[in-house]
């Protein structure tokens, strides 16, 4: 799980005892035989959200311009929501995130126990992490990200972190979303690519593994396409070289999707599992833009 997921509410702090069996189990035990359970769901604690993990809006005085060329959204996938973003950082900004990055840069860490303990485990996890600095530029960006999610109620963007990724960088198969307590969690992620050496990134690709490929070629510009293989039905029928899409790190461009069902159960989807695949040379770097709230 990502190191941060589990620390960004007072809510996952003051409930962090054997109570959580009760209030966070995630299910109502009120249903009936044979319906899907629903969330126990619990008002927002009323604490304080931590301004250092929370990018809280409140600057109306904040002038975002339109860069050119515009963003381009195109839609990967319905179930779940996976969007594809041309465009969502300008040059400008990709420069600006690279240069406040470069002297905050720090190893990478996984968290475990529940948020208790966190260490670095290069095995898991090979990268640097920088918290980027609330600039304007940067509060342009998280407005960005928020326009595209519609501005719904009760989601707060997350501090901006760049990671940067060397030869041999990558980060192993995971969710974004550590939770669903008590209707809360992280609902949504970004991935946007800041940098890819110049064009001299050779891998470093986002996979999802368990999310079904399109088929059209167009979209060949923006995933990797594999070439025709054997064919043959595994055990659901499914064709294994219709599963599994890697997004190419292209500067600029970002892919953006939905960590949880929109069913009321708080359940995740297991076709978000994804992974930062093993930089094999250059220097890949990227940004996270991960969203905190109500889970539909």
């Amino acid at each position: 799980m990502l190191s941060y997921a589990v620390a960004l509410l007072g809510i996952l702090v003051v409930f962090n005892s054997p109570i959580n069996n009760l209030l966070f189990s995630g299910i109502n035990q009120n249903q009936c035989p044979g319906q899907i359970p629903q969330l126990r769901r619990i008002p927002l604690p009323k604490v304080t959200l931590k301004e250092d993990l929370i990018a809280l809006e409140g600057n109306s005085s904040l002038q975002c311009v339109p860069h050119t060329p515009a963003p381009v959204v195109h839609v990967y996938s319905r179930e779940p929501l996976v969007l594809y973003i041309e465009n969502f950082l300008s040059l400008d900004e990709r420069h600006h995130l690279l240069d406040t990055s470069e002297p905050l840069f720090r190893p990478s860490t996984t968290t475990n126990n529940g948020g208790q303990t966190t260490h670095r485990n290069t095995t898991i996890r090979d990268s640097e992490v920088a918290m980027v600095p609330r600039t304007d530029s940067v509060r342009c960006i998280e407005n960005r990200a928020r326009e595209i999610q519609g501005w719904r109620d009760d989601v707060f963007i997350e501090r901006l972190r760049t990671q940067r990724y060397r030869p041999g960088g990558h980060y192993n198969h995971h969710f974004d979303w550590s939770s669903n307590r008590g209707g809360w969690g992280r609902v949504s992620s970004f991935m946007v690519w800041v940098d890819n050496g110049n064009g001299s990134l050779v891998g470093g690709g986002t996979e999802f593994p368990r999310m079904k490929r399109r088929k059209d070629p167009r979209w060949c510009a923006f995933v990797e396409c594999p070439g025709k293989a054997a064919r043959g039905d595994d055990e659901q029928g499914q064709k294994p070289d219709d599963l599994g899409v890697t997004f190419k790190v292209i500067p600029g461009n970002a892919v953006y999707w939905e960590n949880f069902r929109s069913d009321g159960t708080g359940r995740g989807w297991d076709e978000v599992w994804h992974a930062g695949l093993p930089v094999k040379k250059g220097v890949k770097v990227g940004l996270n833009i991960w969203s905190t709230g109500y889970i539909e």
